[in-house]
């Protein structure tokens, strides 16, 4: 009697264990679960290839400086160029005593309405 028991209890447990295996499993297949699965592994793969892209982006730039700086050594562009010793030149000279001017003397007409 406990055998035949025991063997009863299994196969209940075994059934209602492969009943809701089975039941969540066509819930998994119903077609809005698919579009839903679909739309999060889609959004998933999008996260992914923004990331690589992303990832690629900066060692473009990365790549990119250190190439720019190699040529600039290369080319010399980098290196400070050996310039010659600033010239300085009097834009104004600058006289202690200021130049008189003798208005008899003067060619300079301060009329402004006359024609040039």
């Amino acid at each position: 009697m406990f055998r035949r028991t025991f063997w009863f209890t299994t196969g209940v447990a075994a059934g209602v264990w492969a009943t809701t295996k089975v039941n969540r499993k066509l819930k998994q297949l119903t077609p809005e679960s698919l579009a839903r699965t679909a739309g999060n592994k889609a959004i998933e793969a999008g996260h992914r290839l923004k990331d690589r892209a992303v990832d690629f982006a900066l060692d473009v730039r990365d790549n990119m400086a250190q190439r720019e700086e190699e040529l600039g050594d290369v080319l010399g562009i980098n290196s400070d160029p050996e310039l010659p010793a600033p010239r300085r030149y009097t834009a104004i000279e600058n006289r202690s005593t200021p130049k008189s001017v003798d208005s008899d003397r003067t060619t300079y007409s301060y009329n402004r309405n006359e024609d040039h």
